[in-house]
Formats: structure tokens, C-alpha cells, sequence
């Protein structure tokens, strides 16, 4: 996936984003689910006088919590039962560079604690070290939650926010990038007839006004999947989604009102599940807990509606 557009939204994030590069400050990206926060992330790295240092990512939400420290600052020899060999952490291999912190709102409250300590002085100790180190590290976050709405309910500190949140820009969904879509699309097929050495397909007209007038939940992720699947498996010259009439008419055209009434629920279902995945990153137990529902029994639904979870992952 890469940063495209010409809409207006989408280039006002992008003017953002290319000042922000200039000054060694933290960095706060926000925006939906899919809509670039790594890339965007990645490209304030690669535009900063720290472009030929490392660019560490790092997924908040794997890291366990009671590791945190673990992870973030590394151990000595000899620290615990296990450590039978120096390690270093995230910060320690992201020096003189940028460590990106993705997912932030999911941080532990000992997570927070560790990072906050970190973030007033850039110093640390890796566990069982007699000393503390300095780290020269500029630090990206992003997150696709409101911060603030957190930190009214007490689920994020309040001065952890202070700190990350100096210098902040938010992503616009696609739904809001006109036209965006469609330009994207383009690039997305070119990619995958370059990648997998496949004759380029074209849009058709009708895909072109779908590709417009749809929400895209799922925002660019959801888009690039969607052509890669599509110009994988269509055989023809033409890529033309929907591939049958409109599902949302299905039912108007079934002949008794049980196959109508069948026809709804099997498209609710199929609606309801593709949103929670999403929102989920494909991850089937935290949709299925977002829906009350027993993982199993969720995951045989996801199944039979034709959902494939991996499909949503991040």
C-alpha cells in the first residue's frame, strides 16, 4: 500500500506530513483503520534527518504486559531464570532513528507507566543493568481511537497524551477522498499485474461509479485487498464489481417471502461480520467478544458467510 491521491483531504494530510519531517519532535498520526498511518509514519522517518537510521515499528497491542519493559529496554545477562544472553530492546535498536509506536491506545496502564518514565528524559534501564542509558530516539505514534475520549475515561494518562500528542495530523478516510478511489484502484492493479505477471485488467464503467459510491469501511486496505483478489481470479480483460446485481435488490427478486427473509439475514450477517472484522484487524477473538458471542460459534459464522478473516489483518 502507498500514499496516492489528489483529493484535497488527502493532500492537506500529506503538506502535514512533510513539515512535521523537518522538526525532531513526537509525532501523533490518527485516522481510521487502513487509511496509512505505518506509510505515513514511515514517510516522516524517511523525509527527516534521521532518514538513514532505523525505522522500528512496533504494535502495542502484542506487547504482553507483563514483558513491557522487557520489550521496550532490553535485558542483561543473568536478569531472570531465562535470560541466558544480553538483549536489546525496541529503543535500543531504533537509536539515532524513530521508533513507531502503532496502536498506542492499546498500551497496558504499566505499559504507559514505563513508556511515560521513558519519554521525560530519554533514559532507561534494561532489566538487571546497574545503569541507566540515553537513547536518541524521535518517537511516531498512531492510533485509530480518540485519545482524549480515553483519557475522560480513564483508560489513557492524560500526561502521556501531552507528550506524544506535540505534533499531530489525521488521516482522512477514503469515503471523505474523492476520487481517491478510483486512483488507487489503478495503481493497485498495475502493482498486481507487475507482481504476479498477469495481463493489467481495466475497470469497467460500472465498477468505476461502485468504486465511488461506497463507504469502504475498511478504508485503503480493504480497497487494495478487494482489486488484488478481484484481478487474481476474474479471467477477463474487464474487472467489473459487483460481479451480480446488487445484493441490497436480492431480496426484491426472491420468489416466496422465506427465501426473501433468508436472503436478508444470510446479507445482514455477511455485512455485520465483514464490519466487525475489520474494526478487529481480523483478529476472531476480539470481533467475537465485540459481538458477545462464543469464538467458536463465531468463527463457524464467519466461515459459512464466506469471510476469511486473514483477509482484514493489518
Amino acid at each position: 500500500m502507498e500514499l496516492i491521491g489528489q483529493s484535497a483531504p488527502f493532500l492537506a494530510a500529506m503538506r502535514a506530513l512533510n513539515r512535521m519531517a523537518r522538526f525532531d519532535v513526537p509525532v501523533l498520526i490518527e485516522g481510521e483503520t487502513g487509511t496509512g498511518k505505518e506509510l505515513a509514519a514511515r514517510l516522516v522517518h524517511y523525509k527527516s534527518p534521521r532518514r538513514n537510521r532505523p525505522f522500528i515499528p512496533v504494535n502495542c497491542g502484542a506487547l504482553p504486559e507483563t514483558l513491557v519493559e522487557n520489550e521496550l529496554f532490553g535485558h542483561e545477562r543473568g536478569a531472570y531464570t531465562d535470560a541466558r544472553e544480553s538483549t536489546l530492546g525496541v529503543v535500543a535498536l531504533a537509536e539515532g532513528g524513530t521508533l513507531f509506536l502503532d496502536e498506542i491506545d492499546a498500551l497496558s496502564a504499566k505499559a504507559q507507566v514505563a513508556f511515560l518514565r521513558f519519554l521525560q528524559d530519554q533514559r532507561y534501564r534494561p532489566l538487571g543493568a546497574t545503569a541507566d542509558r540515553r537513547a536518541d530516539v524521535r518517537i511516531i505514534a498512531a492510533t485509530n481511537r480518540n485519545l482524549e475520549q480515553l483519557v475522560d475515561g480513564g483508560q489513557f494518562r492524560s500526561d502521556l497524551l501531552f507528550r506524544i500528542k506535540i505534533l499531530f495530523v489525521e488521516l482522512p478516510p477514503l469515503r471523505l477522498r474523492a476520487r481517491d478511489a478510483e486512483l488507487l484502484a489503478e495503481h493497485f492493479l498495475d502493482d498486481c499485474a507487475r507482481r504476479y505477471h498477469e495481463p493489467r485488467k481495466r475497470l469497467s464503467s460500472q465498477t468505476l461509479a461502485w468504486l465511488e459510491d461506497y463507504q469502504w469501511p475498511g478504508n485503503v486496505r480493504e480497497l487494495e485487498n478487494l482489486i488484488l483478489r478481484e484481478c487474481l481470479m476474474t479471467e477477463d480483460d474487464v474487472l467489473v464489481y459487483p460481479r451480480h446485481e446488487s445484493r441490497s435488490s436480492a431480496p426484491a427478486q426472491c420468489g416466496s417471502y422465506t427465501a426473501a427473509k433468508a436472503a436478508a439475514l444470510a446479507e445482514f450477517d455477511r455485512r455485520f461480520l465483514r464490519e466487525l472484522l475489520i474494526r478487529a484487524s481480523g483478529n476472531v477473538t476480539r470481533a467475537a467478544a465485540e459481538a458477545g458471542k462464543d469464538r467458536r460459534a463465531f468463527g463457524r459464522l464467519v466461515k459459512k458467510c464466506g469471510l476469511r478473516p486473514v483477509d482484514f489483518r493489518r
